[in-house]
């Protein structure tokens, strides 16, 4: 068994605890169906949002769904570079399993899909 990396983001329409909430669980949903993922495998989630959002925090979302209460949760503030992208919520999974890292599926939405066009490509599938 390894320990591998599974990278995600997408972008919200405003700073509304709503569309960060919405969004939140739609990557997830998609990170964890593209990727037939159980919560118990998940060693930890970090997640990262751009400095103009601020309404809500991701990591409260995603523990209230059944399974993730006791999922390693972390958010912090994504290094404000300038011109980059705006609204966005980026998530990197650490995940147990017998996977390579190369079948692990990273999933873009949104905006989002500007920042890894290679890799969203990929989660269309």
């Amino acid at each position: 068994m390894y320990t591998r990396g599974i990278r995600g983001a997408t972008t919200v329409a405003s700073n509304t605890e709503a569309d960060i909430v919405n969004e939140t669980s739609k990557l997830l949903k998609e990170i964890v169906q593209k990727n037939s993922l159980d919560p118990e495998a998940i060693c930890s989630v970090w997640i990262t949002l751009t400095k103009d959002l601020d309404a809500a925090f991701p990591a409260k979302s995603i523990r209230e769904l059944q399974g993730w209460e006791l999922v390693p949760l972390m958010c912090s503030q994504e290094v404000p570079v300038k011109g980059s992208l705006e609204k966005c919520i980026r998530f990197m999974i650490h995940v147990n399993t017998d996977k390579t890292q190369k079948e692990m599926v990273h999933v873009y939405l949104n905006g989002a899909k500007a920042l890894r066009p290679d890799l969203a490509e990929s989660s269309n599938t």
